[in-house]
């Protein structure tokens, strides 16, 4: 016979099996909870969980430059970690601000809502910036209306949300970044994000957050840690014979003014510490050896990795030069060799002081990147390769022509966002067209110029047809229906939307922008290895709210690497 449990009983066996993961940790009047582990014994969760982001470092850079690699950085990943060698930003626009929502939302553009750094809002026809919200100021720094304060367009939540949301709260998550999206995006909406301001070289959080300032921060900006560099110059880290395989440093032309060669000396015009030099500062190693600085007195200040209740903390880290660097020379350059290099050593001094601070026993590390990057058109074409630069404003011009003469005249293209098109529908309606036969007509247009190779429009994407090619998914994941344009088109490859002559840039479903490093080490968790199955960034939050025990994020559609798993 089954016996029945009585009400109050019941309620407290509901209310043992529903305690938050905080509850469990930490709470000294339940036995079962404050049973401490038998010594040497494997903890149930990493005290800290660290995800780093190296902005724009596609892992071919880590595969060809890795013999060069110090023994305590990316090897030390490397060698003790595990390594997914075939791991994509599995979206079609590969950019910044969607790379990083990727990483810890483990959800594609179509459902997190972020589909660029910039986009056309389809209600105003204006461009709006993926963190802006003019609700929201920088704490003592000034702010302009598109400054990045929030993660307001942000449509679900993260993993550091949901870890907050299992613990009560008591888990501390925090995010650093030289770049405000790369910060906020990683932060979640109940984090907290603190950015590089280039105006003062401060590193700040906004209002969205806090409305002062704790007196750490206010500590570590009293001792303007970012004036040290002033004067000093980026030099080669190895000796000349390591560099012999990059591009020419002539080959990459620059604009007047700029440097294309080490060293690359810091300073303003000016002869004074000002805006111009903190500016300058984002082109190179400082930069992220600043991130990483602030990272250490936000492990110290918040006493993360030792909270008081129990419970895991996260703390992300987005280093932004390399992608500053990859644009201006190109992941060929001596310059970008370099960089990598010295992140390399930063890492390793990173996690040697992890060590010592929490133990690395303690410590579970993520590191991947946003997106990867195509090599300058330049130097693609000394490798036989058909590469070109499309001026946008040119092709939205001669498709404006197009839809003027075919349709009598009136101005059917909205604004534009490339790689989004909007049409304007009052303009069609007043015409008496319909929305599909302009959209057809643009697409014809669009795939006879040079360089496009592939347009979907909004009447195909949402109804489905479109193909089953893996470009296709790329691109249907990249759209979404509220914020995205009418038309959404695809260069060829090593073709890409730009002007000028020098630099490259990135953004589209090719390898060489999807491909990137996807290395996690936790010695206590993970299976040291180098593994060959497809993986996605998307597959991180999963494998750590596995490992944290927690829910995981609400658009959430990676898997676990459970391949990697102790």
């Amino acid at each position: 016979m089954i016996k029945k449990l009585s009400l109050p009983a019941l309620l407290v066996a509901s209310a043992l099996l529903t305690q938050p993961i905080a509850t469990v940790y930490a709470n000294p009047a339940n036995p079962v909870a404050s049973a401490s582990p038998a010594a040497g014994s494997t903890p149930a969760q990493p005290k800290l969980v660290v995800v780093l982001v190296v902005d724009g470092l596609p892992n071919e850079q880590v595969l060809r430059y890795r013999a060069q690699f110090g023994q305590g950085g990316l090897r030390r990943m490397l060698d003790q970690g595990a390594s997914f060698n075939n791991a994509h930003q599995a979206h079609g626009i590969t950019v910044t601000a969607i790379g990083h929502s990727a990483v810890l939302t483990g959800a594609y553009p179509y459902v997190h809502g972020i589909i660029g750094n910039n986009w056309i809002d389809p209600q105003t026809g204006k461009s709006v910036y993926c963190t802006e919200d003019t609700n929201y100021h920088y704490l003592n720094e000034e702010t302009k209306p598109s400054d990045g304060t929030a993660p307001t367009r942000l449509k679900v939540d993260t993993l550091g949300d949901q870890l907050r949301y299992a613990t009560g709260g008591q888990s501390k998550v925090l995010a650093v970044s030289g770049k405000d999206r790369g910060a906020i995006l990683l932060a979640g909406k109940t984090g907290t994000a603190y950015m590089y301001m280039d105006k003062t070289g401060n590193f700040a959080s906004s209002s969205y957050y806090m409305q002062q300032h704790p007196a750490w921060v206010q500590q570590y900006q009293a001792g303007k840690p970012q004036d040290r560099y002033y004067g000093k110059s980026w030099a080669p880290l190895l000796p000349p014979a390591a560099y012999a395989g990059d591009a020419s440093e002539e080959l990459n032309q620059v604009k007047a003014g700029s440097h294309n060669r080490l060293p690359f000396s810091y300073y303003s015009e000016s002869g004074n510490i000002d805006a111009e030099y903190y500016n300058l500062l984002k082109t190179g190693p400082y930069l992220d050896q600043l991130t990483l600085d602030f990272a250490r007195a936000a492990i110290e200040g918040e006493n993360l990795g030792r909270n008081p209740a129990g419970v895991p903390d996260l703390l992300g880290v987005s280093l932004s030069a390399h992608d500053y660097v990859n644009h201006a020379f190109g992941p060929e350059s001596k310059l970008s060799h370099d960089h990598l290099q010295r992140v390399d050593r930063m890492l390793a001094e990173f996690f040697s002081y992890l060590d010592k601070r929490v133990g690395m026993d303690n410590v579970l590390v993520v590191l991947t990147a946003d997106h990867g990057f195509p090599n300058t058109p330049e130097f693609s074409r000394t490798q036989h390769i058909d590469a070109q630069r499309i001026d946008g404003s040119k092709l939205m011009a001669s498709l404006d022509q197009h839809l003027r003469s075919k349709f009598g005249g009136a101005k059917l293209l909205g604004a534009w966002s490339l790689p989004n098109i909007h049409l304007d529908y009052q303009q069609i309606e007043k015409s008496g067209l319909k929305r599909e036969e302009v959209e057809t007509a643009a697409a014809r247009f669009l795939l006879a110029q040079n360089g496009i190779v592939e347009a979907y429009t909004r009447t195909q994407l949402e109804s489905g047809a479109v193909n089953t090619t893996r470009m296709a998914t790329l691109m249907r994941r990249a759209w979404n229906r509220e914020a995205s344009g009418d038309l959404m088109i695809v260069t060829k490859p090593y073709w890409y939307f730009g002007t000028g002559v020098s630099g490259t840039s990135h953004g589209s479903p090719y390898a060489y922008d999807t491909n990137v490093p996807l290395l996690i080490m936790g010695k206590r968790w993970i299976k040291p290895g180098a593994y060959g199955q497809y993986a996605e960034v998307v597959d991180i939050a999963p494998t750590l709210a596995h490992l944290l025990r927690v829910r995981p994020p609400a658009g959430a559609e990676g898997r676990v690497l459970t391949e990697s798993l102790q």
